[in-house]
């Protein structure tokens, strides 16, 4: 894919319908056409946006609920990819849907978490649109991807009617005469039959419709992820082009979702009740972070800046921490003027008050996972990342979980969380405690650590370049649209 000032417009009819012949893709080919920068920008954020509201819609309903349907039926980003009217004329729409995934595909497989949250919103939102399409046109899209899936005849179904009732959840004799039936290779659809939903016979399985999502599912699963796999090995050739390089590592560790450093209700929650909400509303990570406190009266820098913004975006006032962090640290070896010494200014810059004013925001799991790894001795990171598995299945262990709970960590719950204060404040909203009425802004700001360099002042305009100006205006643009927790 190549990046001018300008794009072409146009693109022959024979490449077109090969590119774009159904409104649902598998994202086989990349794409074959000049786009600008700028337009290349637009079609990152706005995908980046519309995964990040697939992924925190996943955390209040169960995915494939009709609940959750209606909200993503709901969402501002969804419209330009609809496909209940899987008509041929909506060129813009899926050139726009096949470009952004290409784009976010080079932000998204430089490491391997990267890899792994890109490739389950893709998933998730795959599934939503797949199960909306029309029965004709899920024909449509099996053949235009050759997956050779055929329905059965009638006089198939009518033969082997009282089996197919009988092995398949949510089919029953009033009801079958109504629905597809499709015949698969069972090794295709081994997931269906381990599970025992399906009739199987000869080698083959009878899918019912709900359920032929499950095969296509895995069949973009897999694809997806060797694709990733050699996009990433590509990869040094796009980072050596200074115009994309700022631009990819902005997407791949920008946080989109709600900013948690400003609160209508900041200064609700008091000191006194920091232990006993640990215990009930604090993820593992802040939990550890807390417990390592209390026990050693001390937390290396990592773990004073991690557990800091949690505590400022659950809260907590500039007062409240530096008496909070004050009273813990005179407990260990550190005497109350060392602290202000040592200590206090740190504080005072988490809430922007010293240094450049930097109103720094808390830190997202991805932001976790991906930044300053611990060491031994540190108490900041991701358990669930950075632990042995051992002492992690021991850690949940201590803190009452169930076998069947820890058995289920690493797995598809059916929901997920991207932000500790998200936990936090889901966990008081089902407990309704004090930080269940703490409302949150959006606020795009960026920490001035993390931004993309500026351009070469020393780059004149041309095919390949933009003038200073222009590129930084769209670097500024993009600021605009992403903060970094």
């Amino acid at each position: 894919m190549q990046f001018y000032s300008r794009r072409k417009k146009l693109i022959g009819n024979s490449q077109t319908e090969q590119l774009y012949g159904h409104c649902l893709q598998f994202y086989g080919q990349p794409p074959i056409e000049n786009i600008s920068l700028s337009e290349f920008e637009t079609f990152a954020v706005d995908r980046l946006k519309l995964l990040k509201t697939v992924e925190n819609l996943g955390v209040s309903y169960v995915k494939t609920s009709e609940l959750y349907t209606k909200k993503l039926d709901a969402e501002e980003f969804l419209p330009g990819l609809n496909v209940r009217n899987c008509e041929t004329d909506e060129y813009e729409k899926r050139r726009k849907d096949h470009i952004s995934h290409f784009i976010l595909r080079l932000a998204y497989c430089q490491t391997e978490d990267l890899r792994r949250w890109f490739i389950q919103q893709e998933i998730d939102l795959f599934r939503y649109r797949f199960n909306d399409l029309p029965s004709k046109n899920i024909g449509q899209f099996l053949q235009y991807n050759n997956l050779h899936y055929h329905t059965i005849s009638i006089d198939e179904k009518k033969k082997l009617m009282d089996k197919l009732v009988t092995s398949s959840f949510a089919v029953s004799g009033s009801t079958v005469d109504g629905k597809d039936f499709y015949k698969v290779p069972f090794q295709d659809a081994l997931d269906l039959v381990r599970t025992r939903k399906v009739y199987l016979n000869g080698g083959y399985v009878y899918i019912p419709h709900q359920d032929i999502v499950t095969i296509v599912l895995n069949d973009f699963r897999t694809r997806l992820s060797k694709a990733l796999a050699l996009t990433a090995r590509s990869l040094p050739a796009v980072q050596s082009d200074e115009r994309l390089q700022p631009l990819l590592n902005h997407l791949s560790h920008a946080y989109v979702g709600q900013d948690y450093s400003i609160q209508k209700s900041i200064g609700k929650i008091s000191l006194e009740q920091i232990d006993p909400l640990s215990a009930k509303s604090y993820p593992l990570c802040m939990r550890q972070l807390h417990r390592g406190l209390r026990d050693s009266h001390h937390l290396r820098h990592g773990g004073r800046m991690q557990y800091g913004l949690f505590l400022k975006g659950i809260g907590l006032t500039l007062d409240q921490a530096l008496q909070f962090w004050r009273s813990e640290f005179v407990k260990g070896k550190v005497d109350a003027d060392k602290f202000d010494k040592a200590y206090a200014y740190s504080i005072r810059h988490m809430f922007g008050k010293e240094g450049k004013r930097t109103d720094y925001t808390p830190y997202s799991c991805m932001k976790v996972i991906l930044s300053n790894p611990p060491s031994q001795g540190d108490q900041h990171g991701c358990p669930f990342r950075h632990s042995d598995p051992e002492l992690l299945k021991q850690k949940l262990q201590s803190y009452k979980v169930s076998p069947s709970g820890i058995s289920q960590v690493g797995k598809d719950s059916g929901f997920s969380l991207n932000h500790p204060n998200q936990y936090f404040m889901e966990s008081q909203k089902l407990l309704g405690g004090p930080g269940a009425g703490v409302k949150v802004e959006v606020k795009r700001e960026d920490n001035p650590a993390t931004k993309p360099p500026n351009p070469s002042p020393h780059q004149t305009p041309g095919p390949g370049n933009l003038p200073q100006e222009v590129a930084a205006e769209i670097t500024e643009d993009l600021d605009s649209f992403f903060q970094d927790a």
